[in-house]
């Protein structure tokens, strides 16, 4: 029975009232999150990632779990507590570390040399025969000649434009790539 009544009520509805119900629908439902059709759909508003564990942060920056940890408490990365008490760090200070990483690792890496006289510059000139070779490298106002074997050029893959360091030990200049 009591369901006849409401379908009744339903059906004495006039189109006054139809247009109010209609009318007010939209604001209704947006306060539920809900939609129907005709109405355009809400944006998704840009959220961040959730916090992450440092076993995640540490396979995403391609380091170990305690170096994350040292970087935490050498307050090279920012972390937060989670309710349990574990450390949390957000995707942002991953990127910015990655960034900062990244920007240090531009420096050449030699891992060991004798020499003490050393001059990065850029080639500016190779003359190559058969055997033999000259290769020029302007080293700030400095303009250093390299004679080396033509093998070596290749090998050193050097050509016009390339950087490189110029290492002087007593009468020879000898050329190096940096990594």
């Amino acid at each position: 029975m009591m369901g006849e009544a409401s379908s009744t009520r339903i059906d004495v509805l006039t189109r006054a009232a139809r247009a109010t119900v209609a009318a007010r629908l939209p604001r209704i439902l947006s306060r539920a999150n809900l939609a129907y059709v005709g109405m355009p759909a809400k944006k998704a508003r840009h959220q961040s990632p959730p916090p992450m564990r440092l076993g995640q942060a540490a396979e995403l920056a391609g380091v170990s779990v305690d170096t994350v940890r040292r970087w935490a408490d050498e307050g090279r990365l920012k972390t937060t507590r989670s309710s349990g008490g574990q450390r949390l760090v957000s995707s942002a200070e991953i990127d910015r570390l990655r960034r900062r990483r990244r920007n240090e690792d531009r420096d050449p890496v030699i891992v060991a040399q004798s020499a003490r006289n050393r001059f990065p510059g850029v080639v500016t000139r190779i003359v190559k025969d058969r055997a033999a070779a000259t290769v020029e490298v302007q080293a700030g106002p400095h303009r250093l000649l390299s004679l080396m074997t033509a093998e070596a050029v290749s090998e050193l893959d050097l050509r016009p434009g390339k950087a490189v360091i110029a290492v002087v030990k007593a009468t020879n200049v000898m050329v190096e790539v940096p990594s």
